[in-house]
């Protein structure tokens, strides 16, 4: 029998619909029922592609015994994670309050009035191994429930309590704090910490399990380039090439899994995740152009393609995600025994393959081979346009099926307009550039609303709930990145648009920074701002750069005030742990160390000196304006400025500024290489 969230589009939701338990989504209607009836709420926090959130959804959420305690003593709440990022923030907020940890699923037991007094992350149906069980939990909390309630809802007073000190603490400090600016001490301290926590052995950060964060390798590049460190570049290249050699990257079918599990990048957590590889494309791509190694374009272009193949959408966007479980076993889609791999390939080619990819006898998970070129020296061993290896997918693909996270995110599919247009760029692959142009389309005409606002996701036909900051955020930068592949001035001006929503909505102009949600969304328990980069940048961080390039590109001293407000509120919250704020780094970067504006002034079309020029090399800090007689109009109501650049009746007129500085025109783009 089907609970209330067979109404519901996200899969995450759907794949509870039949639990025996009576499940609400996050709604006014469940906190009201929890009133009337006096019962406490169980809220569940995960999503779609999440193992752990499986493994007790079957062990307990499946479990009649489990779902009749549930269903007689509380009222339970279902969310996912990613439709609800703001619900999420808060209540993990909590649980590293009350645990000192996090993750997912998230637990949490609280009033009617959404005081929480418990919380946990998984747990087994039964105590097992020292570890308290899920069905003893809530027999204990029933039980002070009926008996000490006003133990529990003064703990849960308490803790709200605390949870919004926390946060009100924190803007105080913010607002009576000195302004302080980026400097470049933020930068080298960021390396010494992250240079202290690298794996010489086997590239990455800390100890297993070892997430890509390419955030953290683009900050790394981006500091060997301005500062000469060469530890820097080979910190991101050694740490790139291990997880492309690694069995986090898919050999067969391209694209990365979530993390790997061991320090070698071979055992991952299987599932797959549009943002992680979006991120990824830019990583390897900012390598490639760096050094001109093939194997950094391969990885870009194979992860590219596995995203177009398996993650698009037919109306242009992108999904979520994979899941990393076949048939309830973890890992079953991507694993092989060579007498499977020879029964494909034949006994020659098979052999080969086991040699090249680590497939053998006694296997390197759970009695079966993850392939991997760890100990090799290249990178790639087949072409990934061999034909051995397509048939390798395609027997992969009848063998086992994953389950998709159909969701399509603002926020990450924002990101993967951005990875493709520079793919599309600098691999010059058209089919890239125009998956980021069909993908913007997609958001612009499917994720607005009729007053112009946001929404966070689309399912099923339907887009849903209110655009959050990084959706805001992340979205504008795309429009800028759109507009510098492109020099379609729509996109400066749409871009112009959303960061004038943020700056609106979502600005806290008395203790700085940006919150996650709108001023008009749903008030929780707090309204959180974050700054940290997690598995992606902060909106703060993303907000940040965003500002910068408006402020550039258009020359107004409405957007420089926000940028320097953002930039000091920013340099002030990272101060205790840079290496965190990699990406808010990366944005401080192009202000500290030189940076250039160039407007070209051309009749018709994009010079083609210029076009090549931002494809094959490396600038940072360079902001280009194209004005053209059939833009001048719409350029000028972004950047006014422009207006004063004649266009001439034939070739093309340069304007260049450098740290503010600015230098004659000229007409040949060769006078202007060595300034740039």
């Amino acid at each position: 029998m089907s609970n209330r969230l067979k109404y519901e589009k996200s899969p995450y939701l759907l794949q509870h619909q039949d639990n025996p338990v009576n499940w609400y989504p996050w709604c006014d209607e469940a906190f009201k029922r929890a009133c009337s009836e006096d019962k406490p709420i169980f809220l569940s926090i995960g999503y779609s592609t999440c193992h752990w959130c499986h493994v007790m959804a079957h062990e307990s959420f499946e479990d009649e015994e489990v779902a009749e305690l549930l269903n007689k003593n509380y009222i339970c709440i279902k969310v996912d994670r990613e439709e609800r990022p703001d619900v999420d923030a808060v209540y993990m907020s909590v649980c590293q309050r009350l645990t000192g940890a996090g993750g997912w699923p998230l637990t949490i037991v609280m009033t009617p009035e959404q005081m929480p007094f418990f919380a946990g992350t998984y747990f087994p149906k039964r105590r097992r191994f020292g570890q308290e069980g899920l069905r003893e939990i809530l027999e204990k909390i029933t039980e002070l429930w009926e008996h000490h309630r006003e133990k529990l809802t003064t703990a849960g007073e308490e803790i709200a309590a605390a949870v919004k000190r926390d946060a009100a603490g924190e803007e105080s400090l913010n607002s009576i704090a000195g302004k302080r600016e980026p400097d470049s001490d933020l930068l080298h301290e960021a390396f010494r910490q992250l240079r202290g926590q690298y794996d010489e052995n086997f590239g990455g950060f800390g100890r297993p399990p070892k997430f890509p964060m390419p955030h953290q390798l683009l900050f790394l590049m981006r500091y060997a380039f301005s500062e000469a460190v060469p530890e820097a570049m080979r910190m991101a290249e050694e740490t790139l090439e291990a997880m492309a050699k690694g069995g986090i990257y898919d050999h067969i079918g391209g694209g990365f899994s979530r993390y790997s599990t061991d320090e070698r990048w071979l055992v991952p957590h299987f599932e797959k995740m549009l943002y992680d590889n979006a991120l990824l494309i830019l990583a390897y791509l900012n390598a490639f152009q760096a050094t001109r190694k093939k194997e950094y374009a391969d990885a870009a272009k194979n992860t590219a393609d596995y995203i177009l193949r398996e993650l698009k959408d037919p109306q242009g966007g992108f999904y979520c995600g994979q899941d990393a479980d076949s048939d309830g076993v973890e890992g079953k889609y991507y694993v092989f025994t060579p007498e499977e791999i020879k029964e494909v390939l034949g006994e020659r080619d098979g052999t080969e393959y086991c040699a090249l990819y680590g497939i053998t006898q006694e296997g390197n998970f759970e009695g079966k081979s993850i392939p991997n070129r760890i100990g090799h020296t290249a990178v790639f061993g087949w072409s990934p346009e061999d034909e051995r290896l397509k048939r390798l997918y395609r027997y992969r693909s009848e063998r086992a099926r994953l389950h998709k996270d159909t969701k399509i995110l603002l926020s990450w599919n924002a990101w993967t307009i951005i990875a493709l247009l520079w793919a599309g760029q600098l691999l010059e692959e058209r089919k890239y550039l125009e998956a980021a142009v069909n993908a913007e389309r997609f958001l612009r005409e499917n994720m607005t609303d009729g007053k112009g606002r946001l929404y966070l996701r689309y399912c099923g036909g339907e887009a849903a709930h209110a655009g959050q900051l990084t959706d805001y955020a992340v979205y504008a930068l795309a429009l800028l990145e759109l507009y510098r592949g492109t020099f379609k001035a729509e996109y400066l001006r749409e871009a112009v648009i959303r960061a004038g929503q943020m700056l609106e909505y979502f600005e806290d102009r008395r203790s700085g920074g940006y919150y996650i949600t709108a001023s008009d969304a749903e008030v929780l328990l707090t309204r959180p701002k974050e700054v940290y980069d997690g598995a992606v940048p902060s909106g703060n961080s993303v907000a940040a750069a965003v500002l910068c390039k408006i402020a550039a590109l258009t020359g107004e001293k409405k957007w420089q005030e926000a940028a320097d407000r953002q930039l000091q509120f920013l340099a002030e919250k990272v101060r205790d742990y840079p290496a965190g704020h990699c990406f808010s780094l990366f944005t401080f970067a192009g202000v500290l160390y030189p940076h250039k504006e160039l407007v070209c002034a051309v009749k018709d079309g994009i010079p083609r000196e210029l076009a090549q020029y931002l494809k094959k090399t490396l600038v940072y800090g360079l902001n280009v304006l194209v004005k053209t007689e059939d833009n001048e109009e719409e350029l000028a109501q972004c950047a006014p400025h422009t207006k004063e650049y004649p266009i001439p009746d034939s070739g093309a007129v340069y304007y260049l500024c450098k740290n503010g500085a600015c230098a004659a025109p000229v007409t040949e783009f060769c006078e202007l290489v060595n300034e740039m």
